[in-house]
């Protein structure tokens, strides 16, 4: 039977968030709202919106020898994620500075710190730990670009579905991308990747046949407002977005993954999945902070469930 857990080889933070009305200009001080200090990084967010989706989630990453350490485990833990493959390290844990304006729009600056000790026998230890029990592997780039290309390499090897979200976009060796299944950027990743300029459906598929004509098998570019779009070898599909009313778009796109991750693992049909992730994508916009906006598998299905009734879609 295929197993149906999720392991994410990628980046754990604390997210220390602040909220204003607007954000500053260079070189001005204004006066928030508020601050929160909250478990983060773009490995841990996948983690916790695939393990809330449902899916036995492990996450690979490393934390430091700090106060921080505590923080970010006890909340991986309280939200069904597995540690066991988390390494503690003579480093400070990660820790991303995130500014977000009345509008929902947000700025981050985040210094990974310990998750650059991830290396690459690490990423196998874990490989061979998970392989019997995960079916996907999500990635991203806030762990060194070098560790990152292996987990896809060995993962794919290992007979798993490597989901790469190559966010913060940066250049990748031609040789990673044929090990990768379903690559997921959105529009400003997918233009500093490929050098198109992702300003609407057209150009979005445009730049996924980028990332085909490389051997990624489907690019999925998520376009914000305007949906998705799907490009496979086979087929080119747009699937409109779901209607909410955005209040942090901080860790949608990591919704969008994780979710995306576990209906994969699940054993769902693409499309599906795609819905799925879709919606916990706008879920995630309607909340502030980053891990605490990931929406459960029950909040997915309404969402999903209305959109079907509404305009006579399959959910």
């Amino acid at each position: 039977m295929r197993p149906q857990g999720v392991a994410v080889v990628g980046s754990v933070t604390v997210d220390v968030t602040a909220f204003s009305r607007r954000l500053p200009r260079r070189g001005e001080t204004v006066l928030g709202d508020d601050v929160t200090l909250v478990l983060g990084g773009k490995g841990a967010n996948q983690a916790v919106a695939a393990a809330r989706a449902g899916a036995p989630t492990w996450l690979v990453g490393c934390v430091g020898d700090d106060p921080f350490r505590e923080i970010v485990l006890s909340a991986l833990r309280s939200q069904g994620v597995a540690s066991s493959e988390i390494r503690s390290v003579g480093n400070r844990t990660g820790v991303a500075h995130i500014r977000v304006d009345a509008s929902g729009e947000n700025d981050i600056v985040m210094t990974p710190l310990a998750n650059s000790d991830l290396s690459t026998d690490m990423v196998d230890e874990s490989i061979r730990a998970v392989r019997d029990k995960a079916s996907v592997l999500l990635l991203q780039l806030e762990i060194r670009t070098e560790v990152a290309c292996h987990a896809a390499e060995a993962a794919a090897r290992a007979g798993l579905t490597v989901v790469l979200d190559p966010a913060p976009a940066q250049p990748l060796p031609d040789r990673v991308w044929p090990y990768v299944a379903v690559v997921t950027p959105n529009e400003s990743e997918a233009g500093a990747l490929t050098g198109v300029e992702v300003v609407d459906v057209e150009s979005a598929e445009r730049a996924a046949a980028w990332f085909l004509d490389r051997g990624v098998r489907h690019a999925l570019i998520t376009l914000g407002a305007a949906g998705a779009l799907s490009v496979t070898p086979e087929r080119t599909r747009h699937f409109p977005a779901y209607p909410v009313d955005p209040v942090d778009t901080t860790a949608a796109g990591d919704a969008f993954t994780g979710a995306f991750g576990a209906a994969l693992a699940a054993g769902l049909d693409t499309d599906t999945a795609i819905r799925r992730g879709m919606a916990a994508g706008a879920l995630a916009t309607t909340l502030p902070g980053a891990s605490p906006s990931l929406p459960d598998r029950k909040a997915v299905d309404e969402l999903v469930d209305r959109h079907a009734i509404v305009d006579g879609s399959a959910p």
